[in-house]
Order: C-alpha cells, then sequence, then structure tokens
C-alpha cells in the first residue's frame, strides 16, 4: 500500500521583524512585501486606539482582547508599552505556499516564538542613535519624555538562545535596507 504524496502548498517561515521605535520596521516590511508578493504581513491586534495611527493593526478594546484571549484566537500575545498585542492563528493559513510571514514583534516575546512557530526566523532592524531620534521626532506621537524612554531602550539586545537572527541596518535609504532584507530572505530560502 502506497502512501500519498503530501500536496499541501510548502509553509514560509515566521519572519519576525524587530527593534526599536522609530527603527522603520513597518516601512521595510511595507517594501518587502511589494518587492515579493508571496511574502505575506500579518497584522497584529492591538489595544490601541484606532486613531494612534502608525502601523496597519486590528484596535480592540481591553474588553475585546481578553475575550479573544479566552476564546484561544491567538497563537501569540503579550503586554508592551502598557498596550496588550496579538498575533491571530489565522497565521498558519497565510504561510502556506507564502515566500513567508512577516510579523512585526516585541524583543520580549521572540523565544516564546521560537517555541510557537515551527519555522521562525528574526530580522533585527537597526538604525544609528540620530537617526532614530530625528525619526522619532518627526512622527510626533511621543511627547519628549517617551521619545528619551524609547530611545534608551534601542540598545537592549536580543533575548540569548534565538536560533535565527540577521541583522539589517536602515540607517540610510529604506531601498538599500529592503534589498538586504530580501538578500537575507532568499539565502534562507536556498
Amino acid at each position: 500500500m502506497s502512501v500519498p504524496a503530501d500536496t499541501s502548498p510548502a509553509k514560509g517561515p515566521v519572519i519576525a521583524v524587530v527593534g526599536p521605535s522609530g527603527v522603520g520596521k513597518d516601512s521595510l516590511m511595507s517594501g518587502l512585501a511589494v518587492a515579493d508578493p508571496r511574502l505575506r504581513s500579518m497584522r497584529r491586534v492591538i489595544t490601541r486606539a484606532p486613531e494612534a495611527g502608525g502601523e496597519d493593526y486590528q484596535p480592540v478594546s481591553e474588553a475585546e482582547f481578553q475575550a479573544l484571549v479566552e476564546a484561544d484566537v491567538f497563537a501569540l500575545h503579550w503586554n508592551a508599552h502598557g498596550l496588550r498585542y496579538g498575533i491571530p492563528r489565522d497565521i498558519e493559513k497565510l504561510r502556506e505556499g507564502a515566500t513567508g510571514v512577516l510579523v512585526n514583534l516585541s524583543r520580549a516575546v521572540l523565544l516564546q516564538a521560537q517555541e510557537v512557530f515551527d519555522d521562525f526566523r528574526v530580522i533585527s532592524v537597526t538604525a544609528r542613535p540620530e537617526v532614530l531620534a530625528a525619526r522619532l521626532a518627526g512622527r510626533g506621537r511621543e511627547d519628549a519624555a517617551e521619545v528619551e524612554r524609547r530611545l534608551a531602550r534601542a540598545s537592549l539586545a536580543l533575548p540569548e538562545g534565538l536560533r535565527q537572527v540577521h541583522e539589517v541596518d536602515n540607517s540610510g535609504a529604506l531601498s538599500a535596507a529592503i534589498v538586504e532584507a530580501q538578500a537575507i530572505i532568499q539565502a534562507e530560502r536556498a
């Protein structure tokens, strides 16, 4: 008796894009998704007001978020900066036939994510301190004290024990960072 061949589409890796506020994670993710239509992005669910702007996310209230946790909707969820964040289990559907699925994660949840997802990689986006300061000031979402707090956290190291980490410098032109990240993703697929 022969076993039928597995004809399910290959699953792409979950690619966490991490880095300090203002480093350009969302811009990099958008640019990568445009460059490769099979590279998908996962929207986070966040207890942030819809008018807060910034990234593309699904805003929910604290009560709605808790109901989603209790309904086991999330593959991964965590608290950071006074907000709650969740990655829906739908991420597994996005992985089917994809080059990969990009997701903006907090450093504190990376080891947990590595255990949750069977094929997990990290792209750590960096930028020079003066570039971060200018970007944070320019976006106008944080007051001066919050900008200082975010800059102080910018140099925090990634947790020990991550298996696949690649660094991309986004201090200069976004297009250069996109090319660098594309090369990393393609090399991993080879």
